[in-house]
């Protein structure tokens, strides 16, 4: 039976999560209603906009039934703003920005800046194996604080921002700061797919 995992398809990178899942040999539907959700293994929620993408899915209709469907146990991976949208707690986001909401963590969005402190590093993610991961960080959240149930991926190596956290997985919840869907790089998709069809 073919793996179905969808992309959230309201604003960002989905296109290129979509083009990665296909190449891995999944389908991979746009996700922008609640009946979308239905029958899916997996979703992923993309890197992009956080404030937009919860605002549409609030109008949409879709956020409660995402809400639903992680608290359901549905395995969903969120790279940058997805990471944002999955965490209970938000720091420096706008006065009443909604999340889905279901990973135990504490995210500071636009943790590394604005668009002009964009960078690049080399991430050691054991899970994935070697070599280092090239990662992508845009505009970019990190992880403050994490709790009891959920598992520390990988950190910053060096610079003002080392030990930062920027990878977690909790169950069938995974999340990135980085955009692993703009380097080419499967091993974090990869990894996901392992939960999915492990759950």
């Amino acid at each position: 039976m073919t793996t179905e995992v969808g992309v959230l398809a309201l604003q960002g990178d989905v296109r290129e999560h979509r083009r990665i899942l296909t190449e891995l040999d999944v389908r991979a539907p746009a996700v922008r209603t609640a009946g979308d959700l239905e029958g899916l293994d997996g979703l992923i929620l993309p890197g992009g906009e956080s404030t937009t993408i919860a605002r549409l899915a609030d109008v949409l209709g879709v956020l409660d039934p995402l809400r639903a469907a992680v608290a359901g146990g549905l395995p969903v991976y969120g790279s940058c703003a997805g990471m944002i949208l999955l965490a209970d707690h938000l720091v420096g986001a706008p006065d009443g920005q909604p999340t889905i909401g279901g990973l135990h963590v504490t995210v500071r969005r636009n943790a590394f800046g604005r668009q002009v402190d964009s960078f690049e590093t080399d991430l050691d993610i054991p899970v994935v194996g070697p070599p280092p991961m090239r990662a992508v960080f845009i505009r970019a959240p990190w992880v403050e604080q994490v709790g009891a149930d959920v598992e520390v991926l990988a950190t910053v190596p060096q610079g003002p921002a080392a030990g930062t956290i920027v990878a977690v997985q909790q169950g069938v919840l995974l999340a990135t700061s980085f955009h692993p869907e703009l380097t080419g790089d499967v091993r974090m998709h990869r990894h996901f797919l392992d939960l999915v069809r492990a759950a």
